[in-house]
């Protein structure tokens, strides 16, 4: 490709909307362009990079024996009101009515659909195990679409669904496709990790996500450095202290606190450790009645170490919480504790509430709380002595750096990462609200057992960005760049040497199947050479006249700090060598 020919647009300046470096340097870069908020065209330079990634997905899909077909971007609302997420999902599921006022939907997924094919195509046990999987645009009509691609409304996302017989035979095809997913992100050449995911409502232990590394992700990744130990925060087991709770050492004791309605404000005016304190927090839940009014509602107090923080995904599994919770209305907290939020504990209230004490909280000792009365909290409180044991202990918080692992091979690291992949073991949750069946030896009549596997195809070029970049732009991994290689010619309009050894290069690595592009504009040096810099190119080669009189061209891989002087004869192996071609 000859830059001429190309549409290369790039900008000095970011737009004052792009929050972070992914969204600032593919506006910088001309990849993409914005329509509307989340809404994005990819320009022919962000293009080529979707492309070669959704090249390396089908690729290995397809050795993985997956099947391709392409589903609809708009479907009729029968199928999504059959599963119950017409109503389920609110206002992220973008409604449309056609001209004759029926209801559709811009998919957010495929599982109806693809599901609604399996029921009518695989009727009997002798067509399982298939996995059928597409490549196409979502939507979802985000509240607050954010970080340009990476959480946008439209999107484009390989999604993939298997259809088993039983339940190992469904276990054995997710980890084919566990096994796809590292061999694709193997490819993109990208820092990453395989964590173990929460499942959901779903329950069971399959379900990973694959997660870019990179300082800007917004998920939290807990992992062991000392094992393969990897988990999203939401998952990572706290394990329960070691030994004996303590005995008490001190008396419980109300001590005045005055406008200290924090566990930080508190162990700072108390001169105790954080770890001494405990956080009070209120939640409650509803019964309701037929019509899905409140007919009472219960609440709880969960207590967590002061230098902790609640996990809800965890609560949300804990005995009585697991059908839904909310955060207790300030009405509600001085109903049953007198006292507003700041100043709560689990002594001396009003009303009976369920106490809910974190594993950690349940083997501490003299250890301090609200008093449940402004600017007061209590000292020396102990289990037992002061009040009775919890009635439910739980791990019910986040990790935190130097946890044990719960290998037990060594303390947990966190580091931040950038989910842009999910293998999900899915059981019979939508083949039993569709009636996907099939008939087994026996003839009779078997739901299928499924699973989801999804990749951002879109997100991954930003996440790629957020890891490789400097202060000059992006650094592009070979497997996803616009181009590998870009073929620089000072004086090229001047020079007929130039001209003719930029040609013969470019149409060399052209014939060795090379991505290359040499650039023909007649731009100025440091020009040229900001723009593949933002670009992001990987390899550069630099054609001069005073390098050919020389016998030396210079060769220049984007993170390099200085160019290599290569002999002209030699600059086609040599560059074909760094490629590995």
């Amino acid at each position: 490709m000859k830059a001429s020919q190309f549409f290369i647009s790039t900008l000095k300046e970011a737009p004052a909307d792009a929050e972070v470096v992914s969204h600032q340097l593919m506006m910088r870069a001309g990849m993409i362009k914005k329509l509307g908020a989340g809404i994005y065209s990819y320009m022919p330079m962000g293009l080529r990079v979707v492309r070669k990634v959704e090249a390396i997905v089908r690729d290995e899909m397809n050795r993985a024996g997956a099947v391709e077909l392409l589903m609809p971007v708009v479907q009729p609302a029968e199928y999504w009101q059959e599963t119950g997420r017409w109503e389920k999902m609110g206002p992220e599921l973008m409604r449309v009515k056609d001209r004759h006022d029926r209801d559709f939907i811009i998919q957010p997924t495929s599982e109806e659909v693809v599901t609604d094919i399996a029921r009518q195509e695989l009727r009997s046990y002798k067509q399982l195990p298939k996995n059928l999987y597409h490549i196409q645009t979502k939507f979802r009509d985000e509240r607050r679409p954010r970080f340009g691609v990476m959480r946008s409304r439209e999107f484009i996302m390989k999604d993939a669904y298997s259809f088993d017989r039983d339940v190992p035979s469904a276990k054995a095809s997710y980890q084919v496709m566990a096994k796809a997913y590292r061999a694709i992100f193997d490819r993109f050449g990208l820092r990453y990790r395989a964590v173990a995911a929460d499942s959901g409502a779903i329950g069971g232990d399959l379900s990973e996500e694959f997660q870019v590394i990179a300082a800007t992700g917004e998920d939290a990744i807990v992992y062991c450095p000392d094992s393969d130990y990897a988990a999203n925060i939401e998952k990572a087991e706290a394990l329960a202290p070691q030994g004996p709770r303590p005995a008490p050492t001190q008396p419980m004791t109300k001590t005045p606190t005055p406008g200290k309605s924090t566990c930080a404000d508190v162990a700072a005016l108390l001169g105790v450790p954080l770890q001494s304190t405990v956080k009070s927090l209120v939640l409650a839940t509803d019964q309701l009645n037929e019509q899905g009014e409140v007919v009472k509602s219960r609440v709880w107090l969960l207590l967590v170490r002061g230098d902790h923080d609640m996990n809800e995904i965890k609560v949300g599994k804990v005995p009585g919480l697991d059908a839904g919770f909310r955060f207790a209305t300030v009405a509600e907290i001085e109903d049953h504790f007198g006292a507003k939020p700041g100043y709560l504990g689990p002594i001396g209230l009003r009303k009976p509430v369920t106490v809910v004490a974190d594993r950690d909280v349940a083997v501490m000792a003299d250890w301090i709380c609200g008093a449940n009365e402004l600017d007061f909290h209590i000292t020396g409180v102990n289990w037992g002595r002061d009040l009775p044991e919890p009635a439910v202990v739980a791990d019910i918080r986040n990790i935190v750096e130097g946890d044990a692992s719960p290998d037990g091979k060594g303390k947990l690291a966190i580091e931040r990462g950038i989910e842009v992949g999910h293998v999900f073991y899915l059981g019979t949750k939508y083949s039993k609200a569709m009636n996907a069946t099939f008939l087994d030896e026996n003839g009779k009549p078997q739901l299928m057992e499924m699973g989801c596997y999804g990749i951002g195809i879109t997100r991954l070029p930003a996440a790629a960005i957020e890891q490789n970049h400097d202060e000059r732009g992006i650094i592009w991994p070979d497997a996803i760049a616009p181009f590998t290689v870009v073929v620089c010619p000072i004086g090229m309009d001047r020079s007929a040497d130039v001209k003719a050894a930029a040609e013969k290069l470019h149409a060399d690595l052209l014939a060795a199947g090379v991505d290359v592009m040499l650039d023909d504009r007649g731009e100025r040096p440091g020009a040229m050479f900001a723009d593949w810099e933002l670009i992001g190119v990987p390899h550069r080669v630099v054609i001069s006249d005073r390098g050919l009189k020389e016998g030396q061209l210079e060769y220049q891989h984007r993170r390099d700090t200085a160019a290599t002087k290569v002999p002209a004869g030699e600059v086609f192996s040599f560059v074909k060598g760094r490629l590995g071609v």
